[in-house]
Parts: C-alpha cells; sequence; structure tokens
C-alpha cells in the first residue's frame, strides 16, 4: 500500500483472513486485562474503565473523538471516574491508520495523544486533498520530526509489523468487527456512543461488583 505515492510498507491486515466465528465467546464483566501497546489516560485507581478500539482511518471514530470526547474527558477522565484505554485498530485505507499510528509513536509517549487527536481532527480535510502523505508530514513537522525522522518512522518495518500483531491479537482476542468498539468494565458496546449513552454506561458499571478479572491469552 502507498500513501500519495510514497512506500509504506504493506499492512497485510486486508488478506488475514481471520476467521472471527471460530473465536470464543466474550463473557466479561470486569475491566479488560491489559495489552501489550496500551496507551492510557486517567487513575488507575479509578473505579471504571473504558477501553476504545478505534481506527485513524475511521470517520466515525473521528466523530467520536471530535465531538464526544472533550466533554467524556472532561466529566470522567479529568475527575477520577474513569480509566480510559486507547487500543489502536486498523480500517482501510489501512495504510493511512497504520501511518498515523507509527508518527504518533514515534512523536513518543508524552505527545501520544496530541497526535492522535491531530490526526482526527485532520483527517477529513487531508482525504479531501488527496495528498495523505503530505497531510500527515505537516502534522509530524507540528510535532518538531524532521522529513527525514518522519520517513524512517513510516518506513520502520519492525514497528509496523508491532502495529500489526496488536491488530491481529485484538481481532481474535477481543473479537473487533467495527470501530469504534468501547468496552466498559468489560461490556462491549460498538459504534459511536453520544455522551449520555456513555454517562448511562459508565453509571452501570460503577453501580455493579465486577466479577474477578480472568487472564484472556493474548
Amino acid at each position: 500500500m502507498i500513501i500519495d505515492r510514497r512506500a509504506l510498507i504493506g499492512t497485510g491486515l486486508a488478506a488475514t483472513g481471520l476467521a472471527l466465528a471460530a473465536a470464543p465467546t466474550i463473557a466479561r464483566a470486569a475491566p479488560l486485562p491489559a495489552a501489550e501497546g496500551d496507551m492510557a489516560l486517567g487513575s488507575p485507581k479509578a473505579g471504571v474503565q473504558v477501553v476504545e478500539y478505534a481506527s485513524l482511518s475511521c470517520s466515525h471514530c473521528a466523530h467520536w473523538n471530535n465531538e464526544v470526547f472533550p466533554a467524556f474527558k472532561t466529566r470522567f477522565i479529568d475527575t477520577g471516574k474513569v480509566r480510559y484505554v486507547f487500543r489502536e485498530y486498523l480500517t482501510q485505507p489501512y495504510a493511512f491508520a497504520a501511518a498515523g499510528y507509527l508518527l504518533a509513536r514515534r512523536v513518543g509517549p508524552a505527545r501520544y495523544f496530541e497526535v492522535i487527536d491531530t490526526i482526527f481532527k485532520q483527517q477529513a480535510a487531508i482525504f479531501d486533498s488527496d495528498d495523505q502523505w503530505g497531510g500527515l508530514l505537516k502534522i509530524g513537522k507540528g510535532f518538531g520530526l524532521t522529513e527525514a525522522q518522519f520517513t524512517a518512522a513510516l518506513e520502520d518495518k519492525k514497528a509496523l509489523a508491532v502495529v500489526n500483531a496488536r491488530v491481529e491479537k485484538a481481532t481474535v482476542r477481543d473479537q473487533i468487527e467495527v470501530t469504534p468498539t468501547f468496552f466498559v468494565n468489560g461490556q462491549r458496546y460498538e459504534g459511536g456512543l453520544a455522551i449520555e449513552t456513555m454517562a448511562a454506561a459508565i453509571a452501570k458499571a460503577a453501580a455493579s461488583k465486577p466479577a474477578p478479572s480472568k487472564p484472556v491469552k493474548g
């Protein structure tokens, strides 16, 4: 796959052929176990865990980030009520989503969520411009990367393999089929939830005594 005629190593996800129907049934009433590559905001002691699987190329994910996440963060993360965990997923165009995650990881953990937020906010404009490489390069430069550093990040085969591995595990382990998908203390919700719908899910989770968490094989 390429971004504006410049090579990004193919993600290969379109040909994985993962059999979702063969995956074990998920029945959880407790926070999801930690997974490699998790990025999180909020207190680790929060009573409710919200895990979001999202793709940087998903317009529904961008809408939730841009229109709902600010209120969600103010009401629940900043107040210590929720531990928010972001997990990377890839949807078409796969190369754009993968490149965005490679860029965010290259900028570093301290500004990871800033990069993700910026990409989501500029997603529509970048797609409309038909210059995905240039759009992401501009974002990278905004976070202090040179063009050479940006190019090296997107051509990092090892880093891309790690992204692919996380996505493949998530597909099997948590049966992710659509984005965004949320788990509120283990309860699955698919699609971009309105803030009051999310608030109700959080209240329900906070009022319930979680069952003991069982390890999930990755």
